[in-house]
């Protein structure tokens, strides 16, 4: 086989296996070098790269893992060893694939999301998540990096799946029995930037941007040919060779590259994977996170836009998190407007083109009529809003199970498609808290004290953050399974199942035509939320409210008749015509 690198900041390159005499390199145009070698599954190699005015003392020279490398074994720092994706004896052969509208996705990290931690935990799961109704599960980052645990932002090798994890064979004995058992799985991707430690390729060629930096550290100089290639062929590879059926693409808001590109990356990353659903007969998504409120994001590329095919929407989070816990600090100020839910309800953003008082300027663009309400992906909670927290706390540690209950119906009836975060549905008591596990003592260092500087700004003081170093804020952010099975966690856990089970059999309620979307505020913390023949009473209100049906209309659920979040199954019933129904009072947040 040929092996080949981009390393364009060498003038030698070569191969180093353990047990064998180094191979070099032949370099090749634009920077690339390649060679003939015989690797099996398992073997180990890895690049020495010298300027060319060393005095051949070959194991003198530093060892670097591949940056394509498939598997490295002992962490980032360490060898890489071959993977070969086509060994793995796939059964899911006759899987369609799941397209995205009319679905539900399921968030979850896999380090947190059981009690071990690993795929095969997680496998022993997906009944379980069939059960409550979900279509698509999304695995937050599991790319290499440097450690045991970390929520995945920080890789530095994206081509690798976390050993701890399961490794590239774990992982796909899991999108296997995912497509068994008829879930698709959403990868999530990093694109924008690389962690603190163990990122050697700027040592191979310019992938950072010198001069250039976002939120996270030096940007992806996505001017570079070969750049693009790494990004778009990482993404192919999860799709094609890993069985994916969709990436969900961070902070694409923080990716970066000249007005002279032809091809945006994301137009050309959405090129690249459309044709390849085409040439596999099965739909694959792509999930954009931005912060730009833009809908260029999702409009079709002969439009003039990225064609990607669905994007978060953090507006609908904000309105959602603001009606229920009260909360106006940061940049949910301009979400205390009454008519913040009803907006977001309707068209999606709720700055498109207004003022924002956080960034301090007009802010979005606003959303044509005719975009289908699935393309937005809608949430109460995600890893973000709960773990960017000081204390990584749930709506579950701070509002009542009447409350919890609105969320629930609120996430469950959105227009987009909806998203729940692992344990969001029982209301897990448990947080998700921010962990690393660096082993470079001055990095965890770094971090804490960076953390918490972050947040005693908010005023919070130093003993009420974590330490994300620490084992035991890692150990507190798993999910705590026996409650599912508890008292007011059961009964809301019935509530999701039941709300997903009308989503499935209502279709008013999977209904993309934003036309029929209406919404508006009914007074103080109340609120009339439709979509063609479905209508939410929403009612925050210490007070009952009383609203008059029209004719024709049944009730298919009503939180009031579950106790303290949820009961027996939702059960329709009609009603005369002009019949009035109380909305019972859901005031106390906590």
């Amino acid at each position: 086989m040929t092996i080949e690198v981009w390393a364009p900041r060498a003038e030698r390159v070569r191969l180093r296996r353990p047990g064998y005499d180094d191979i070099d390199l032949i370099a090749g145009d634009a920077g690339w070098w390649a060679a003939d070698v015989a690797l099996a599954a398992g073997d180990e190699y890895g690049f020495v790269l010298s300027d060319g005015d060393g005095d051949g003392d070959a194991a003198s020279d530093a060892v670097r893992p591949d940056p394509r490398s498939r598997r490295q074994p002992r962490g980032v720092h360490d060898l890489s060893a071959w993977d070969d994706p086509a060994s793995f004896p796939w059964t899911d052969g006759a899987w369609p694939g799941r397209a995205l509208a009319g679905g539900l996705i399921y968030e979850l990290h896999i380090g947190t999301f059981t009690p071990e931690g690993t795929f095969a935990a997680a496998i022993d799961k997906l009944a379980y998540l069939v059960d409550l109704g979900v279509t698509h599960v999304e695995l937050l980052p599991v790319n290499g990096f440097n450690g045991t645990h970390n929520w995945g932002y920080d890789g530095v090798l994206w081509y690798t799946v976390q050993e701890e994890y399961g490794g590239p064979e774990g992982y796909r004995r899991f999108v296997d029995a995912a497509h068994a058992a008829g879930l698709a799985v959403i990868q999530d991707v990093v694109y924008n930037h690389l962690g603190p430690s163990g990122n050697y390729l700027p040592e191979f060629g310019p992938y950072l941007r010198d001069g250039h930096a976002n939120t996270w550290g030096s940007s992806i100089d996505l001017d570079q040919r070969a750049v693009r290639d790494h990004i778009v062929g990482n993404a192919l590879m999860w799709l094609r060779d890993m069985h994916v059926d969709g990436l969900r693409l961070d902070a694409v808001h923080a990716l970066h590259e000249s007005a002279e590109s032809p091809v945006h990356i994301l137009a050309e990353l959405s090129a690249r994977v459309d044709a390849l659903a085409a040439e596999l007969g099965r739909p694959l998504t792509l999930i954009a996170e931005s912060d730009l409120n833009d809908p260029i994001m999702i409009t079709a590329r002969d439009a003039g836009g990225y064609g990607i095919h669905a994007q978060w929407v953090d507006d609908w989070h904000h309105a959602v998190h603001v009606a229920l816990t009260g909360e106006t600090a940061g940049y949910y100020a301009d979400f205390a407007d009454p008519a913040a839910l009803p907006k977001t309800w309707r068209g999606g953003f709720f700055h498109d083109g207004t003022f924002s008082s956080f960034r301090g300027r007009d802010w979005g663009r606003p959303v044509s009529a005719d975009t289908p309400a699935w393309q937005f992906v809608e949430f109460a909670q995600d890893h973000d809003q709960i773990g960017n927290r000081a204390a990584g706390d749930r709506l579950s540690q701070s509002l009542s199970a009447d409350r919890l209950a609105v969320a629930a119906v609120l996430t469950m009836t959105a227009p987009g498609t909806p998203m729940l975060f692992m344990g969001e549905e029982w209301g897990a008591s448990t947080p998700w808290q921010f962990f690393t596990s660096h082993p470079e003592p001055e990095l965890a260092e770094a971090v804490r004290v960076g953390r918490r500087a972050e947040f005693a700004e908010m005023g919070w003081g130093e003993s009420l953050v974590p330490d994300p170093n620490d084992p035991a804020t890692f150990e507190r952010s798993k999910l705590d399974w026996s409650e599912a099975t508890e008292g007011a966690h059961a009964r809301l856990l019935a509530l999701y199942r039941d709300l997903a089970r009308l989503r499935r059999e209502r279709p008013a309620l999977s209904d993309s035509d934003r036309s029929g979307h209406e919404a508006e505020a009914a007074g103080d913390s109340r609120w009339t939320l439709r979509r063609g023949s479905a209508t939410v009473y929403v009612n925050l209100s210490p007070e009952e409210w009383t609203v008059t049906l029209p004719e024709g209309r049944e009730v298919w659920l009503s939180t009031d008749d579950r106790g303290d979040a949820a009961g027996a199954d939702a059960e329709s019933f009609s009603l005369a015509a002009d019949a009035a129904v109380v909305v019972g009072p859901h005031g106390p947040r906590g």
